[in-house]
């Protein structure tokens, strides 16, 4: 795996001046280097690394007694649930135009997990800052237009980005991509007063039971637990 890579070095000076490559893991499912761009499960088919699963091959069925008794020991079309984005009786702070959406937060296409999504090169690409995907006529029947500022509020919270009209995005839905930070224009919630937050702020954990199967083949969870504390005034 480390062949043509064992030569590398990378100084300190060097990751502070652009993104590296560092070199292949046996973790990882890639074999990329600078002649060859990225591509998932190389290392599987190419070296014969076996797929981390039940078989060590590639395989949909999952011979499981939680996912059986589920019915999704195969893969299984599953309706998006639908919720009201305020409890009945709880006053919705939306005055004027407004639409009920699905709000989806897919993988950040800029960025890797918000890692140097603030230089020049990723201001250009992704607008430089937060922005929600939405079909061009939902737009056009709250009076929407592209790059104007909106909010996406719910009882969880308000997230206020810029808005991106596009043909591409379904009626109904709202599309924000995660992983980016609020390092740069951070605006105000008109509806609430408080700094609308990130692509987290109007969303809520919903714990599946098939998720908290572990130890079993590719099948594996773990508890993350953030601490949080105020020192001198400033609160982490």
């Amino acid at each position: 795996m480390a062949e043509g890579q064992r030569e590398i070095v990378i100084h300190f000076d060097d990751i502070t001046a652009q993104p590296r490559r560092v070199l292949r893991s046996p973790i990882w499912s890639g074999l990329e280097s600078e002649d060859r761009p990225y591509a998932p499960y190389a290392l599987n088919i190419e070296n014969l690394v076996p797929w981390r699963t039940l078989t060590g091959r590639q395989h949909v069925y999952i011979d499981h007694e939680w996912f059986r008794k589920f019915g999704e020991h195969l893969p299984t079309y599953k309706p998006p649930v639908v919720t009201s984005p305020f409890a009945p009786g709880e006053d919705m702070p939306i005055k004027g135009k407004y639409l009920i959406v699905r709000y989806l937060t897919p993988h950040g296409k800029w960025q890797i997990h918000s890692t140097f999504m603030d230089n020049q090169v990723m201001l250009t690409l992704f607008r430089g800052g937060p922005v929600v995907w939405i079909n061009n006529e939902d737009a056009r029947e709250i009076g929407v237009r592209d790059n104007d500022w909106v909010e996406v509020i719910n009882r969880n919270g308000v997230v206020v980005a810029r808005a991106v009209v596009s043909v591409r995005i379904p009626r109904g839905t709202v599309i924000m991509y995660h992983a980016q930070e609020r390092t740069v224009y951070v605006n105000r919630s008109g509806l609430t007063g408080k700094v609308g937050g990130t692509h987290n702020s109007a969303t809520r954990v919903r714990l599946k039971p098939l998720h908290m199967v572990g130890a079993y083949a590719q099948l594996s969870w773990s508890l993350i637990i953030m601490v949080l504390s105020v020192h001198r005034g400033m609160r982490w």
